[in-house]
């Protein structure tokens, strides 16, 4: 038998997280409790179906009516309501040429922001992409009402000739999008005009004269802001930085382990990454110099497939093919919470906007629960109160002290008032006794 040792994890802040997993499950866990609180899965949604295995996820975080929209292996996308699992709008992917899906899976999704649909609140926007290359911006009418849904616009283009699209990511204006895969570069494209705007270049042979062929598996843009910078991990456990306003060539570039890069995620800070690879290595960088700041306490001992940045609160989430949704301490690099989760993760996502119900209650006012304790304490029965103890002043103790000696006084003058008294009545029983003699 192995040795094995228990490692205690501390607990993790009150959030909410959503996985899913190869067999089209979708789990809802919540940590509801404090600092240090143990997350919990609070709901499950779907039937076990490895044909409705999710290939990939994305939301919205809107404080209302907020949505969720999820790919399918059998070419099935639905938009669902994150807060109960609802389904909004279902659609199939396969197109009129009857290609099927598994032939043509779908690698890339995105829902776009409520903000940047020019049709109405009631409307969704989807951008996908297959392995194939072929990307379609869809919109829909009226999501709300799955009865009367209705396609708005459809476009659909190329984003290569040849090879395989494994990744894909849109910045955050929304306004551009990556993409790259096997023997694909990774190439930038503007949504609005649908139009190549940068291809990388592949890196030139090493000393030994030996060509590394192209298989990006990851990427996400550096910073929200600005879509000009992102990274990319590739299948032979390199992390590239490109800047499309300097060269087609990385600007910084370095390997990490000995096994694919199957994750990357970008931090608040615009500068630091967190890159998980197929041995479950996990670890943040500086992309500013490229250097490790450090890995994540607590060996994974399966693929991380997926990682997030909570975006407000110092933690990390990553789930891959152990089943394990761990969350993880930014600033320690520490394990916070492990929960088992049974099936294979495929991607995870926190909700922005998850608030405790306990946490509201502890930020409350004090002077508010002060008088609210005050107004409990009138309106109950005596019985139910609670003396309250009160530190005595020095005055208060002075004039303690001097009732004290006064009262010791007394006492004594007492006692020997008492003692004449006995002496006196002595006095007279022997007086008695000699009147009494002859």
């Amino acid at each position: 038998m192995p040795r094995t040792s228990a490692l205690e994890c501390p607990g993790c802040p009150p959030l909410r997280a959503l996985t899913f997993d190869v067999l089209g499950l979708v789990k809802v866990i919540e940590g509801r409790g404090k600092q240090g609180g143990v997350p919990k899965v609070v709901d499950r949604w779907g039937e076990p179906d490895s044909s409705k295995c999710v290939l990939a996820a994305s939301m919205v975080h809107a404080k209302y009516d907020p949505l969720l929209a999820v790919a399918r292996k059998n070419g099935t996308i639905e938009v669902l309501n994150p807060l109960n699992g609802d389904v909004r709008l279902s659609i199939s992917n396969v197109d009129d040429t009857g290609n099927r899906p598994e032939n043509d899976a779908i690698a890339g999704l995105h829902l776009f922001a409520r903000n940047k649909v020019d049709s109405g609140s009631r409307s969704c926007t989807l951008l996908t992409c297959t392995t194939n290359g072929k990307a379609t911006l869809r919109a829909f009418e009226d999501i709300f009402s799955a009865d009367s849904a209705s396609v708005g616009s459809s476009r659909t283009w190329n984003v290569c000739s040849s090879g395989n699209i494994l990744c894909s990511k849109v910045d955050g204006s929304e306004n551009y999008a990556l993409f790259g895969g096997k023997g694909v570069e990774v190439n930038v494209w503007d949504l609005n005009e649908r139009t190549k705007i940068w291809t990388a270049k592949s890196p030139p042979k090493n000393s030994l004269g030996i060509f590394t062929p192209t298989w990006f598996t990851s990427a996400t843009f550096l910073s929200k802001d600005d879509h000009r910078k992102f990274v990319a991990g590739t299948n032979s456990h390199e992390v590239r930085l490109y800047d499309i306003s300097a060269q087609r060539r990385p600007v910084i570039s370095f390997d990490f382990k000995e096994t694919p890069i199957r994750a990357v995620a970008e931090d608040l800070d615009g500068h630091t990454i967190y890159v998980g690879n197929g041995s479950g290595d996990l670890a943040s960088f500086d992309m500013r110099t490229g250097k490790l700041l450090g890995s994540f306490l607590g060996k994974c001992s399966g693929s991380i497939r997926s990682i997030a940045r909570h975006p407000e609160l110092p933690v990390v989430a990553s789930c891959g093919l152990d089943s394990y949704l761990r969350l993880w301490d930014v600033k320690t690099r520490q394990l916070l919470s492990a929960i088992f989760l049974k099936q294979h993760l495929v991607n995870v996502i926190i909700d922005s906007n998850f608030t405790s119900e306990e946490v509201a209650n502890s930020t409350r006012d004090p002077s508010v629960e002060a008088a609210q304790t005050a107004n409990e304490n009138e309106d109950g029965d005596d019985q139910h109160l609670q003396p309250v103890k009160r530190k005595k002043s020095l005055k208060e103790k002075k004039v303690n002290k001097k009732g004290r000696k006064e009262k010791n006084r007394s006492n004594e003058i007492s006692a020997e008032d008492c003692g004449s008294k006995k002496l006196k009545s002595k006095k007279r029983v022997k007086c008695e006794v000699l009147d009494d003699s002859p």
